[in-house]
């Protein structure tokens, strides 16, 4: 089974070399060198690097050189500012970059971004004509976020971290799952899949987290195994569980079917992003 994970971070110690823009709860870095020896540690055979936002913003450089040093095991993901006025020509550069898969757009509440706004419309005009799937991550706005998917049918949508907003920190709200019924009505969207990643943050029990298995039957039920990309959103998950314990769960666990598993481990993603991993 090749095992690909949806969302990883990586990059390097925040120096006046490549500043970070702020200082989050995260490790001191996590090089994609660091990186590759984690997945290789649990048998995960690729991943999709998305350009940590925290750090770096709109700069995927650091993201361009690991993919450089390591072109089997990472796709990219940049992540593109609706207000740039040039935000097209960003993207049809983009999409000739080496490992690039997709972009991403930030549209939690406080990003002030509306579902009617003109950037919104360029960006994800340009998105569409340039076949660039389009992660974006809404937690906490997941209203403005489906009005944004139905407004924009021919985009293709990768929604962050089942829609539903995770903690940085334990412990998990107290119910973490209360959003679940929108992310269920979501996936009447044809022109959208899902990450299940950073699921393990939502759990009230310790590891192996037993009681994220329940919500997230509903998830596969409404989205199906071949709409759903698990993730581990390592290193955001960092204060909460550490990369082992967020791909043994999944690994291990009975409530899936073999099938199931290399579907939601990795079939989903070859999927939904055109890439697949090598190790040679």
């Amino acid at each position: 089974m090749m095992i690909i994970d949806s969302q990883i971070h990586a990059y390097e110690a925040n120096t006046p070399k490549r500043p970070w823009n702020k200082v989050p709860n995260w490790p001191d870095h996590v090089t994609g060198d660091e990186m590759v020896a984690a997945m290789d540690k649990v048998g995960v055979d690729g991943a999709i690097f998305i350009s940590p936002f925290a750090m770096y913003q709109y700069d995927a450089s650091y993201a361009v050189e690991v993919q450089r040093a390591h072109p089997g095991r990472f796709a990219l993901v940049k992540p593109v500012n609706p207000n740039d006025p040039a935000v097209a020509d960003v993207i049809a550069e983009w999409k000739k970059a080496p490992g690039a898969v997709g972009i991403r757009i930030m549209m939690p509440k406080e990003s002030g971004l509306s579902p009617t706004d003109p950037g919104l419309d360029r960006l994800l005009q340009a998105a569409a004509r340039h076949d660039m799937p389009v992660n974006i991550l809404f937690w906490g706005n997941l209203d403005a976020g489906t009005a944004l998917i139905d407004r924009h049918p021919n985009a293709r949508f990768i929604i962050d971290h089942l829609g539903i907003m995770q903690p940085h920190k334990p412990p998990a709200a107290p119910e973490p799952w209360a959003e679940l019924p929108k992310v269920l009505d979501l996936a009447k969207r044809a022109n959208a899949v899902i990450k299940v990643s950073g699921a393990c943050t939502l759990s009230h029990k310790p590891y192996p987290f037993p009681d994220i298995w329940d919500p997230l039957a509903r998830v596969f039920d409404a989205w199906g195994f071949d709409r759903c990309l698990w993730g581990t959103d390592w290193t955001r998950a960092f204060a909460v569980v550490n990369f082992e314990q967020a791909v043994e769960p999944f690994r291990l666990t009975d409530r899936l079917s073999e099938s199931e598993r290399a579907m939601l481990m990795g079939g989903a993603c070859v999927k939904a992003y055109g890439w697949s991993p090598t190790k040679g």
